[in-house]
């Protein structure tokens, strides 16, 4: 997986916390205090140097940050993630939880600087939010990329790992199994349940693969986006057409959230959502794009892809984003591309307080994970995590939304969702074993009363 998109501005790109309405309105001020501060340096970080930018914004900021690894590539080099939180290293009950998956890094310190300043939006998001930003997903294929001479870098080098595996087509095809389950019935979400042993003795899954899926499955994530290099879009699920055909408008059961969140990135970036703005190469069909955004089955089919998997294998929404036309652009240009994007960043980190949240409980207030979460007319369901709590995303609107749990008896409630923040919907669920106690003590009590009026 080439994700070594255009940028530098990566992941902690989360940056001058300017967002939603204010956005356009401060882009001078962001201009002014980017080039006042000393500290911006706009480069490509090897692997080495990544790790010590690492470790400066964690000493920098030790009270909100955490590094830790999800395993190592194929030559040995770690999976490095930066956690921002006010409570690094747990999950916080009710609190969302949202990743950034990329191949280019540089710039992490921008939220830990933005939060030491006070900026409101940046405070906020990390005291509401568990963020996980992954810089480089394929470090042995940026080392080789990096590594070549010359201002012009070859777009194939370094797009597979070192196995020579390309990741972005080296996941398992849950599309496949979904689109049967449409047909013939069958579960609609989290088909790789109980299925983590098999993935490790997958001997077609690269290690990088593997340290990812176990990743995503283990951390109850709500909103992701993985950023790549190629193009400028932002792409939504499916991935892969349903008849095999290489161009077919592909829509998930949340084809209408998807778009909102592909739009909530597009919109703040002047050249993704610019109508008028010239294809990256004469030989591109880009005529799926639309908003600067696009389905991935309409714009080509793509199997095995990451952003399916998350949304298939999980509770996490992800998306595509296309971040400049070349793959590894020259260091010149990363201060452009780090403006473009910069609102963009942080507006979608945002989108993830959308929809409804709450926890399920059952009636003596004990928490009940692994209940479903359903909605009417959506044939996709969530899950909530260990503590009971959940997050659905959603498009502002009105809905049924109902929870299950086996064992228990479902409730359905009716909701009014506005297009943020979230709306609170709390269940508690009648186990099955009370409600039988509860029929045989009424049924009792009754027997008891008609032997007495009958004089039994």
């Amino acid at each position: 997986m080439k994700q070594f998109a255009s940028l530098v501005l990566l992941l902690a790109v989360v940056v001058d916390g300017v967002s939603g309405g204010a956005a356009a309105a401060a882009a001078a001020d962001d201009d002014d205090a980017d080039r006042r501060r000393p500290d911006i340096s706009f480069e490509y970080h090897r692997y080495e140097e990544l790790r010590k930018a690492l470790v400066s914004v964690w000493l920098q900021c030790p009270s909100v940050t955490r590094i830790y690894t999800v395993g190592e590539s194929f030559e040995g080099r770690e999976l490095l993630v930066l956690e921002m939180s006010d409570n690094p290293g747990a999950h916080e009950p009710g609190e969302p939880e949202f990743k950034y998956i990329g191949n280019m890094h540089g710039n992490e310190a921008y939220l830990c600087n933005q939060y030491q300043q006070g900026n409101e939006t940046i405070i906020e998001l990390v005291h509401n939010t568990r963020i996980h930003l992954m810089p480089s997903m394929n470090p042995d294929g940026f080392e080789k990329a990096a590594s070549q001479s010359g201002e012009i870098k070859d777009w194939f080098v370094g797009r597979s790992n070192a196995q020579g595996v390309d990741l972005n087509r080296n996941f398992p095809d849950l599309d496949r199994i979904i689109y049967i389950n449409e047909r013939e019935g069958g579960a609609n979400n989290h088909l790789l349940q109980n299925m983590k042993k098999a993935v490790d003795e997958n001997s077609k899954l690269a290690p990088e693969t593997k340290a990812v899926i176990h990743w995503i499955m283990d951390i109850p994530f709500v909103l992701s986006a993985n950023l790549h290099g190629g193009d400028v879009v932002a792409n939504y699920p499916y991935d892969k057409t349903r008849t095999g055909s290489t161009h077919e408008y592909s829509a998930s059961p949340d084809d209408v959230v998807f778009k909102s969140l592909a739009r909530a990135y597009s919109m703040y970036n002047p050249v993704m959502s610019d109508p008028h703005r010239a294809s990256c190469r004469k030989t591109d069909d880009d005529t799926s794009f639309t908003d600067g955004i696009t389905n991935g089955g309409a714009w080509y089919s793509v199997p095995g892809g990451m952003q399916d998997f998350n949304y298939l294998s999980s509770n996490c929404f992800e998306i595509t984003l296309e971040l400049s036309c070349d793959k590894f652009p020259s260091e010149d240009m990363l201060k452009s591309y780090w403006d473009q994007n910069r609102n963009s960043l942080v507006n979608y980190i945002e989108q993830v307080h959308r929809g409804v949240k709450g926890f399920v409980r059952d009636l003596q207030g004990n928490p009940i994970s692994n209940a479903s979460i359903s909605v009417e007319g959506i044939d996709h369901d969530i899950t909530t995590a260990n503590d009971g709590d959940y997050w659905r995303l959603l498009a502002p609107g009105n809905y049924k939304v109902a929870a299950s749990a086996q064992g228990y008896l479902s409730v359905i409630k009716k909701v009014a969702v506005p297009y943020s923040p979230a709306a609170r919907v709390d269940f508690e669920l009648e186990s099955l074993v009370e409600r039988k106690e509860e029929e045989k003590e009424e049924l009792m009590d009754w027997w008891k009363m008609m032997s007495e009026t009958l004089n039994f």
